[in-house]
């Protein structure tokens, strides 16, 4: 044990349990963690910034529970924690690995910088199953296939979760900015309010949604996670991805279920996995957030301008196709899409209206609360065609019939959708009250008369432009 304190640096960790950076430094004696809103943090989009700003609320409270100090600064990260040393005396810094290509090279500087200096600087696995290095093909490459993938990893053993560590805190902690008085999210403006209507925060919410799932929802998973009016998800994807639960724990528990006879939990697992095969494409081939993963899609004659009167009834959700305005809207007013229509709603873009994912990619950046760098960006390319997926280009989801199947009743649509139903269920107003005055949206303007794009139009030409790619 040393006198000094040891910094731990918080990215997206925001819990205290199963935690291997928060292990280890407490291991080394008191304990200062730290969140430093550098350009990673003040450059996401207005949604993800309130969430992790409402995150970052909670966990303040959760270490003061615990007599601990949160400080947080803002800043370049490698100025933040050269002040942070100096001030403290600390000689060591932990922190827990991200994989997407600006934090690698950070973090990488970092490291070095500091390592320079004399100071002890530690990355750690906190945010993945599995690094994405330790998963080879039996050639030693890395997987392009999610199902070889799956089964990859499917029987591999995971690391236990780690429990809280006895937690000391520094004497006399430096100052920093009170998580109360953050305002990340300015430009969110009503939008804030709304959102905070449909959204439960921090860990104590996560292991909540957890154990209900796991209890109540796993066993029909399977059958039900695709209707779009059934709640049947887990719902914890904004939770993974600020790091309120660990992937070890769902992991764990999700197998735990598997051998007591929940039927759907095995697939529930295999959806965590999608995630650890996002991170595995974006740790090898960096360029799927920003470039076309298969470069022969390069000269596709995707539209690309984001605000085109087209696109903007696709943000809008005013494109006349209901459940693509119903999905929309969820978006603008939850934060959150059900992961059916996330295929629906990029199809559509991608596909009838011949507009480049880059442009999809952008709004659901700006807009999801779980943004996530890796299952985004995959995400946008598997269902663009330009991404990992064996067979794409034929592959037009109809969102009508998509809509029949899987919202037999209309009730996603309506929930949705106010100008469907008379009265307007809550959640349907709510979007108009979430949406920026500048749109000029109002309940009682009606319904588009008719789709912004013919489906069967749409169609044919995407099959056709894709077809003239691949001849």
């Amino acid at each position: 044990m040393t006198t000094a304190p040891t910094i731990y640096w918080i990215r997206r960790d925001f819990r205290l349990e199963d935690n291997p950076a928060l292990v280890a430094a407490a291991a080394e004696g008191a304990v200062l963690p730290v969140v430093i809103l550098d350009a990673a943090v003040t450059g996401m989009g207005a949604a993800p910034r309130w969430r992790y700003e409402e995150g970052l609320k909670v966990l303040a409270q959760s270490y003061r529970a615990h007599g601990v100090d949160l400080v947080i600064r803002a800043g370049d990260a490698l100025e933040v924690l050269r002040a942070l040393v100096a001030e403290t005396g600390a000689r060591s810094v932990h922190w827990n690995r991200l994989y997407d290509p600006k934090a690698r090279a950070r973090d990488a500087a970092i490291k070095t910088a500091l390592r320079d200096q004399g100071i002890a600087a530690q990355s750690h696995n906190g945010h993945l199953l599995f690094e994405p290095w330790e998963v080879e093909t039996g050639q030693g490459g890395f997987y392009r296939v999610y199902t070889p993938y799956w089964r990859a990893v499917m029987g591999r053993d995971v690391a236990r979760p780690l429990p809280l560590p006895p937690l000391r805190a520094v004497s006399t902690p430096p100052k920093g900015i009170s998580a109360a008085a953050l305002n990340l999210a300015p430009d969110l403006r009503h939008g804030a309010r709304v959102l905070s209507r449909y959204t439960k925060v921090g860990a104590a919410a996560a292991q909540a949604k957890l154990h209900d799932f796991l209890a109540h929802k796993a066993g029909d998973y399977k059958d039900k996670r695709d209707f779009l009016d059934l709640d049947a998800c887990s719902n914890l994807s904004e939770h993974l991805s600020l790091g309120e639960i660990s992937p070890r724990q769902i992991w764990a528990m999700g197998w735990e279920a598997h051998r007591q006879g929940a039927a759907g939990a095995e697939h529930f697992v295999k959806e965590l996995v999608w995630r650890e095969f996002a991170y595995h494409l974006l740790y090898h081939t960096p360029h799927i957030a920003t470039e076309n993963w298969r470069p022969e899609w390069d000269s596709f004659p995707w539209a690309t301008d984001p605000d085109a009167p087209q696109v903007r009834a696709w943000k809008q959700g005013r494109t006349g196709v209901e459940v693509i305005d119903a999905a929309m809207r969820e978006l603008y007013v939850t934060g959150r899409m059900h992961n059916r229509a996330r295929m629906l709603v990029g199809s559509y873009l991608t596909k009838h209206m011949l507009c480049h994912w880059k442009i999809g990619l952008d709004w659901f950046a700006d807009c999801l609360i779980d943004w996530d760098p890796a299952a985004n960006a995959m995400g946008w390319q598997w269902v663009a065609g330009s991404g990992p997926d064996a067979a794409p280009y034929f592959r037009v989801f109809n969102p009508e019939t998509q809509g029949e199947k899987f919202d037999q009743h209309g009730r996603y649509r309506r929930k949705w959708v106010a100008e469907l139903s008379r009265p307007a269920p809550q959640t349907a107003l709510d979007f108009f009250e979430a949406a920026p005055r500048t749109w000029g949206l109002r309940p009682d303007m009606g319904y588009p008369n008719r789709p912004i794009v013919d489906l069967a139009e749409g169609r044919a030409r995407a099959l056709a432009a894709y077809g003239e790619r691949n001849s």
